[in-house]
């Protein structure tokens, strides 16, 4: 098969993460797109206690879950859904090549950070796991990011393709923050998972 992967902490979910997915299905003929919703990230604060990290993290997955729900080629991956580790994305792709011979991953990333991926963890060991699918935004010039591109796949060897997607202005911290404040999450989310918030009464106080 051929499995397009999309990380990230989904805190929460919303619709730019699943355009992102469903143009990956569709434009490259993928079968499944697993969503991996990440307990610990090193890029993110973890000051919050274990305890509170492990609400957080059953609600976004939780979230991912109804997000998804009736869309056959989605499916929740909780490879990476631990709070008492770091969870790099090398370690998680060579898992999936261990476990998984026979088939083929895309990894899905923004543009940002295909910019910054020499800044991850060990991000030469992700290159031979997979092919790379780099979503374009417009404020992104197409050459800046072939350019980019042909420099990662001469000095790596790096497996990369454009994935043009449609610009969505939304950033899950906007949510997060229209959400403290009581505004509409609408739109920005499946009614499902702005249902979820509103019930858990999720952001609050933030």
């Amino acid at each position: 098969m051929k499995i397009g992967i999309m990380g990230g902490t989904f805190d929460p979910i919303h619709i730019g993460h699943l355009l992102l997915g469903e143009f990956a299905y569709e434009d490259f003929g993928l079968d499944e797109i697993w969503f991996l919703p990440n307990g610990n990230p090193p890029h993110k604060d973890t000051s919050a206690g274990a305890d509170e990290q492990n609400d957080a993290l059953s609600h976004r997955v939780e979230m991912v879950k109804r997000a998804i729900e009736g869309v056959p080629y989605f499916r929740l991956n909780l490879s990476e859904a631990v709070t008492d580790r770091h969870s790099y994305t090398y370690e998680t792709m060579q898992k999936f090549n261990r476990l998984y011979p026979d088939d083929k991953f895309f990894f899905i990333l923004g543009a940002d950070s295909l910019f910054s991926i020499e800044k991850w963890m060990y991000f030469r060991e992700i290159f031979p796991t997979c092919t790379i699918l780099a979503a374009m935004r417009d404020d992104k010039d197409a050459d800046e990011m072939k350019r980019q591109i042909r420099y990662l796949c001469d000095s790596y060897g790096a497996d990369i393709k454009l994935l043009q997607a449609p610009l969505v202005e939304i950033s899950s911290t906007t949510i997060r923050m229209r959400a403290a404040d009581s505004k509409s999450v609408r739109y920005m989310v499946p009614d499902a998972v702005g249902e979820y918030i509103t019930e858990h009464n999720l952001y609050r106080g933030q």
